[in-house]
This record gives structure tokens, sequence and C-alpha cells, in this order.
């Protein structure tokens, strides 16, 4: 059995590990290279959903972790945290919206999604990994 509290780290593993996966699918298509695109976006979203599991798992467990640190760093914080989660709701339907329409070669339409899923996902992707520095590490 995992221990939960391993899943913090396991999480932003996964969150970077996102991350990485949008810039070479950006990559990829814009050097015209649909199925090697096609393959890391999927894989992009897999990853994803391994995310979302670890960290309903870890917080249905554990409950919420409150930010101990006081000063600017403490509005900083919170900025990002706030910006993050807000945008991180949007990511499920965006990225499943964006997915669908390019599997089913919409791809006018994939593409008007895509130019708004790419950096809201990336920007949530990316702020996962901030957040979990800010709360864990430093």
């Amino acid at each position: 059995m995992i221990d939960v509290h391993s899943l913090p780290a396991v999480n932003a593993t996964l969150n970077a590990t996102a991350a990485i996966l949008l810039l070479i699918a950006y990559r990829f298509i814009r050097n015209g290279q649909i199925q090697a695109h096609r393959r890391t976006m999927l894989t992009a979203f897999g990853v994803s959903v391994a995310f979302l599991i670890c960290y309903l798992i870890y917080h249905s467990q554990t409950g919420v972790l409150h930010y101990s640190k006081t000063g600017a760093i403490r509005y900083v914080y919170f900025s990002i945290l706030t910006t993050h989660t807000l945008l991180a709701a949007t990511v499920p339907v965006l990225a499943i919206i964006t997915l669908r329409r390019g599997l089913r070669s919409d791809f006018k339409r994939h593409r008007r999604i895509a130019r708004w899923t790419f950096p809201i996902w990336l920007y949530v992707s990316v702020t996962g990994v901030v957040v979990y520095l800010m709360l864990y590490q430093f």
C-alpha cells in the first residue's frame, strides 16, 4: 500500500511530466508531426488523469494543509494558488473537448479550442509544481 504522505511529491512529478509533454506535443504539431502530437497529447492526458486520481486520494485521506508562512510570500502563494485552482477546474472539460475534436478529425474546431486549452493546461501544470514547492519544500 502506498503512503499517502508521498503523494504530494508524486503529484508534483506528474504535473511536471504533463507540462513537459504539453511542450513536446506543441513542438510536434508546429513541425507538422500530427501522429507524434496525438500520441504525446494522449499521454499528457493520461498523466493528468493519474495526477487527478492521486490528488483526490491524498486530499480524501489528509484534508487541507494550511500554508504557514507569513509576510509577502503568503500573498504570492495565495495569488498563485487562487489562479491555479480556478483554472484547474476548467482543464478537464477543456482537455476532453479538445481531445475529442482532435480524435474526430474536427481540426478547425480543435485548433480553435486548443488555443485556449494549451496555455491554461500548461499554466495549471507548472503552477501545480510551484504550489508543491512552496508548500512542502520552502
